[in-house]
């Protein structure tokens, strides 16, 4: 599972498709990095965007675009999506 980061208003979060859910793996503050607001360290076993989202909805932007690079990543056409294999 490859991990991605996403950078938003000061925090920094972590995260990883798995089976089609977005996994929340770190969440901190750039200024303060010592402190994670969480950190897990098994994707299987982080919570998902929508948990995050509920436990923390003043981090309303960060969620948003991590669901923006989410849906561009899937979105994005394959080789061979035309049949040309």
């Amino acid at each position: 599972m490859r991990e991605r980061r996403t950078e938003v208003d000061g925090w920094v979060v972590i995260w990883a498709i798995d089976h089609w859910r977005i996994r929340i793996m770190l969440v901190r503050s750039v200024i303060d990095s010592a402190r994670p607001l969480l950190n897990a360290d098994v994707a299987a076993v982080a919570p998902d965007l929508a948990d995050m989202r509920e436990k923390y909805p003043n981090l309303s932007r960060l969620w948003d675009a991590v669901r923006h690079e989410f849906w561009a990543e899937v979105n994005t056409p394959q080789e061979h999506s035309e049949g040309t294999i």
